[in-house]
């Protein structure tokens, strides 16, 4: 028992380790915020309440994957205005994104 609650507490440790090694550095994370605002909020509306596209409020992303918005923002959506974010963003920052969304800007 012992041995198993010891393996459970190294895994989070190493999760916990793992996302805080994902974080943006501030200066990233700032550029990241700017992009959103702008780049995302030409189509988006530019309080994110929507436009050309759905809106990113945190009601309307909280019954979202956070996998099914990640494909989204780094592959698009064909066949619509939603390009690939893939060249400009990490699967890394497109999930801090995600989170950063989900709070609420």
């Amino acid at each position: 028992m012992l041995a198993k609650t010891l393996i459970v507490s190294v895994l989070f440790w190493l999760l916990a380790q793992s996302a805080m090694a994902t974080e943006p550095s501030r200066d990233r994370r700032n550029e990241l915020i700017h992009r959103l605002r702008h780049d995302c909020g030409s189509c988006h509306g530019l309080t994110l309440k929507g436009g050309l596209g759905p809106a990113l409020l945190p009601s309307n992303l909280a019954s979202q994957e956070d996998g099914l918005l990640i494909d989204i923002i780094l592959n698009g959506i064909p066949g619509t205005p939603m390009p690939p974010w893939k060249f400009e963003l990490s699967e890394a920052e497109a999930r801090w994104l995600i989170g950063q969304l989900k709070k609420g800007l």
